[in-house]
């Protein structure tokens, strides 16, 4: 009965709900990780990012302004601001100037401080200082505040991370460095493999089956087995240690896959396409060049989006290939592991880092998935 005209089979709705449950697993993460990538280090530490657009209440540590701020008035050294920056709104509900008691004192009441003198804190952060001596001391009096935050979103996150030379983080020059090594490590491989997938498909020659055997063959050898001979080998050529290393180890990794899948798609091609050209006199590199050229761009497309995502998300290669203590060659997935060591406690940070490494091949992906199944089921089907 499932197969009845305009009923659909319980076998198809289980694949949709598959398909919206792992589109939704995949989803809320990245929303997650775009979403506290734009809130101050405050606000991830009180609360999640499902509540960004809620009112926050948290406990934080503020100061008043230091002691070269102050004003002589009526025989007193006054001292007044407001604890909060410039530009952020939050309502104070109690604060304290002891971390055993934070929250002895409501808005608008007078603490005496342990050195002499009194401040007074108002429930939106204005605050006034008084002492009958002059205050001394590079940096001002801590105040211990519970507030309720107004949602709050920055960019200066991504300011920092991507265009402060200054920055510790190191991101921007890892951004580039990561362009460097992906952009080149996907033209090439493409390049070469479509040479040699056109030579397997429509070229006859001695010995052209166990080459397509052996390629087949190389898709199953793992990685991490070859690292260590061809790391050895690049040394002893004097390669080893830079973005050519680098380059010709992902052009090796990626080229079996690249070969076999153009292959696949080549000899789908109508074979009177091939032969009408050989008729009128084309050469086999014109054939190549004006007419499977084009008509594979959906198979070479669908490898441009494997190796480019595969190269750019790679940290085992680069840690292998790309030795340099300076960081002059650091790329993002490596800087990022460095970020967590050093910066854990900054979750502002490393999710803009974060978000900055996913973000390049999330546009890749959607500008060119229209071509991944066209290219991937080419030739499976006759």
């Amino acid at each position: 009965m499932d197969n009845i005209v305009g009923k659909k089979s319980s076998l198809s709705i289980a694949v949709n709900v598959s398909l919206i449950v792992l589109v939704l697993l995949w989803l809320f993460p990245t929303a997650g990780l775009l979403v506290s990538s734009f809130r101050t280090s405050d606000q991830i530490a009180t609360s999640g990012w499902w509540k960004s657009m809620l009112p926050s209440e948290q406990n934080r540590t503020l100061r008043t302004a230091p002691s070269s701020e102050q004003k002589e008035l009526d025989g007193l050294f006054v001292i007044e601001g407001n604890l909060f920056d410039e530009g952020q709104v939050a309502e104070i509900s109690a604060w304290g100037i002891s971390s055993r008691a934070i929250a002895d004192y409501k808005p608008g009441e007078t603490a005496a401080l342990r050195k002499g003198g009194e401040v007074t804190v108002q429930s939106n952060g204005d605050y006034r200082l008084e002492h009958t001596e002059a205050l001394t001391g590079k940096r001002g009096s801590r105040i211990f505040v519970t507030a309720t935050s107004a949602p709050e979103f920055t960019t200066r996150n991504y300011k920092n991370i991507l265009f402060d030379p200054n920055n510790r983080e190191g991101m921007a020059k890892a951004f580039f460095n990561t362009l460097t090594v992906t952009i080149p490590a996907t033209i090439i491989p493409i390049l070469v493999a479509a040479f040699a997938a056109y030579a397997l498909a429509w070229m006859d020659f001695p010995g052209r089956a166990l080459l397509i055997a052996c390629v087949v063959g190389l898709l199953v050898v793992p990685l991490q087995l070859a690292l260590i001979p061809l790391l050895k080998f690049h040394n002893s050529i004097g390669i080893g240690k830079g973005y050519i290393g680098v380059w010709l180890a992902h052009t090796g990794f990626g080229l079996p896959l690249a070969i076999y899948l153009l292959r696949n798609y080549m000899v789908g091609l109508p074979r009177d396409i091939i032969e009408n050209a050989r008729v009128d006199g084309a050469t086999e590199f014109q054939i190549f060049l004006k007419i499977i050229l084009p008509l594979s761009f959906p198979a070479l497309a669908s490898f441009a989006i494997f190796q480019f995502l595969w190269t750019w998300n790679d940290l085992l290669v680069a840690l292998v290939f790309l030795i340099d203590s300076t960081g002059d060659t650091t790329v993002m997935t490596k800087q990022i592991v460095e970020l967590l060591g050093t910066r854990g406690g900054n979750w502002e940070i490393l999710a803009t880092s974060a978000f900055v490494s996913i973000a390049v091949p999330l546009m890749v992906f959607f500008a060119m998935q229209k071509y991944l199944v066209r290219g991937l089921l080419a030739g499976s089907v006759k």
